[in-house]
């Protein structure tokens, strides 16, 4: 394990919030499948819910693999001392077979101040059978 990654259990509730059944579900049976195992996540909904979790676990090397190299940075710096509160997808847009938005606000802790949103539309891309956050713009 890489230095302050961090670590959840399979069976605790992921920290995207997906539901199934009005009942959250784990991490293992979300996006833990994308995360901790070599699968490309299946949609542009599940990469991008994948890529929150990514932030939460401080998983550096997964975000950079998901990023399109048109737009991907060199490293990513993790805030210490961040607390994710919650993710809210708002909507999820295929517009042609490898082209799709995904418009989402995630909330979060600075270790000092108040609690910020990010409320962004996002561009995927899927190339080789593989969904890449391209970029997005803040709303």
């Amino acid at each position: 394990m890489m230095a302050g990654m961090k670590l959840l259990e399979m069976n605790a509730a992921c920290p995207c919030g997906r539901l199934h059944q009005k009942k959250p579900l784990t991490y293992g049976a979300c996006c833990g499948r994308w995360l901790e195992r070599d699968t490309p996540a299946p949609d542009a909904e599940s990469l991008m819910r994948s890529r929150y979790c990514a932030f939460v676990l401080e998983r550096e090397a997964y975000l950079l693999k998901t990023w399109h190299t048109s737009h991907r940075p060199a490293n990513i710096e993790f805030d210490p001392g961040v607390k994710w509160l919650g993710l809210e997808v708002r909507s999820h847009t295929e517009q042609d077979t490898v082209h799709a938005q995904v418009e989402f606000v995630a909330r979060q802790k600075p270790a000092s101040g108040a609690a910020v949103r990010l409320h962004e539309r996002s561009r995927f891309v899927l190339e080789s059978g593989q969904w890449l956050y391209v970029d997005g713009d803040a709303l």
